[in-house]
């Protein structure tokens, strides 16, 4: 038969309660005591304490961690997959740490069966020599939460790359290449930290002809295109100004790779001997390729150059030459090859008749304007304006259209506007001139060159400004 004590107090000799019931309380222990229980006996049902019972034989593969256990995981042959317990309760806990100090080399990736980490549904690497994490589950919510010190930073990764000239700005590495590179991502990140990039991608602007050769004066060229204008939305990076361009276009995923950048140069200058330049070439950052922007049309009365006469087609297109009514004189078309939002716009058209003046380039964002003829002299068409985006850490325009050259009919005097030429729009396009050298568009802008009229002696035709690639990301 069982033997029953009853009684509310046990004390030691010294009076000191060693155990105490008062109502449904059990208290063991006096203050200062050390409570232990024997070797080789066990506890159920008091929880755990916020530590782990460390097993210390070291895993050499990938395993689903038990609640409550820590684990020394050696990397040394290669990479392992630590899969958290599934279903888990508030208060379960799991720690890893490295047991040859060789995460850096062949990472352990925390897979996170399902549930959260740190808030994220996203596994985590661990990649920190030495590293040691101890995480306990939470909630749904916030899932597994670190409770250590450890240098990971809770499952975020962030995009690691080289190439161009690197800025800072904030949190985000701006990376600008103003002529041909490699942008080589060495850490392609994760959506806990960064993994895509934004970009601004702009082709080189187009040349303008020379002034037109004998018999074709008095017939003034039209402005060179802007280059082909592309860039995403600035949301993966910081969500500064950027054009309208850019509006809903995504970011750029990321992978481990060197990338290649092409940056357009601008197109030449016409030189004298009837040459009618040339369209700025492409540039190019992965996926995303911006055509150069179309020369301009050469002024000319069909005795010439009348094939030379329309501005070609390009990122933007090119704006058309002056010239008699049996020539062409039309802009040429912008967004070609087309892409949505589109990369241009078209150069405006040139005069026909009386004193003439050139078509404006058009630009990443307008149009260039239609050359008109006014009494005694002709009134260029101005550039369309270029787009502005502060993906740089400022703000910039870029793919101006350059401004279309003019004429005058007798000799120039005051009566003649300053304005007579077109100006250039806002991205480097250059101005349009009466006579002499064309002006050029400006570098790593993707301007298009200035518009000339033509005089007794043939003059160089305006470059147009070379691209510019520019690649944004978050970093930390």
């Amino acid at each position: 038969m069982a033997s029953t004590i009853k009684v509310n107090n046990i004390q030691n000799q010294c009076g000191a309660n060693i155990a105490n019931k008062c109502g449904s309380t059990i208290t063991l222990g006096a203050s200062g005591d050390t409570i232990t229980l024997a070797c080789g006996a066990s506890q159920t049902g008091f929880g755990r304490t916020g530590t782990v019972d460390w097993d210390t034989t070291a895993k050499t593969a990938s395993f689903t961690a038990v609640s409550g256990n820590g684990y020394f995981v050696n990397t040394t042959s290669g990479a392992i997959t630590v899969t958290l317990p599934a279903s888990p309760s508030g208060g379960d806990i799991v720690a890893v740490k490295d047991y040859a100090q060789t995460f850096a080399t062949n990472n352990v990736t925390l897979a996170r069966n399902s549930s959260n980490i740190e808030g994220v549904a996203t596994d985590i690497t661990l990649d920190g020599n030495a590293e040691s994490v101890t995480f306990v589950y939470v909630d749904s919510t916030k899932g597994w939460v670190l409770v250590n010190e450890s240098t990971t930073v809770y499952g975020q990764k962030f995009i690691a790359a080289t190439g161009g000239t690197v800025t800072t700005c904030g949190d985000y590495k701006i990376h600008t290449f103003t002529g041909p590179g490699t942008f080589c991502v060495s850490c392609a990140g994760n959506c806990a930290g960064s993994n895509s990039v934004d970009y601004m991608v702009t082709a080189g602007g187009g040349g303008s002809p020379e002034t037109a050769p004998p018999g074709g004066y008095n017939y003034a060229n039209g402005g060179g295109a802007g280059g082909g204008f592309r860039e995403s939305g600035g949301t993966a990076s910081g969500s500064y100004t950027t054009s309208p361009l850019g509006a809903c276009v995504s970011a750029l995923p990321v992978t481990v790779q060197g990338y290649p950048i092409t940056v357009g140069g601008g197109g030449s200058g016409g030189a004298p001997g009837g040459s009618a330049g040339t369209n700025g070439s492409n540039s190019v950052f992965s996926t995303i390729t911006s055509a150069g922007g179309g020369r301009s049309g050469q002024g000319g009365n069909g005795i010439g150059v009348p094939a030379n006469g329309r501005g070609a087609d390009g990122g933007s297109g090119g704006g058309g030459g002056a010239s008699n009514p049996i020539c062409t004189n039309a802009g040429g078309s912008g967004n070609t090859p087309p892409v949505s939002p589109p990369q241009g716009q078209p150069g405006g058209n040139g005069t026909s008749s009386g004193a003439t003046a050139g078509g404006g380039g058009g630009g990443a964002t307008a149009a260039g304007t239609n050359g008109t003829g006014n009494s005694g002299f002709g009134q260029g068409g101005s550039g369309g304006n270029g787009a502005t985006t502060s993906i740089s850490g400022s703000s910039t325009s870029y793919a101006g259209g350059g401004g279309g050259g003019a004429t005058y009919t007798g000799t120039p005097g005051p009566e003649i506007p300053s304005s007579t030429v077109g100006s250039g729009g806002t991205g480097g396009g250059a101005d349009g001139k009466l006579e002499g050298t064309a002006n050029s568009g400006t570098a790593n802008t993707g301007g298009g060159g200035g518009g000339v009229g033509a005089s007794n002696s043939p003059n160089n035709g305006g470059a147009g400004g070379s691209g510019i690639v520019i690649i944004r990301y978050k970093y930390q």
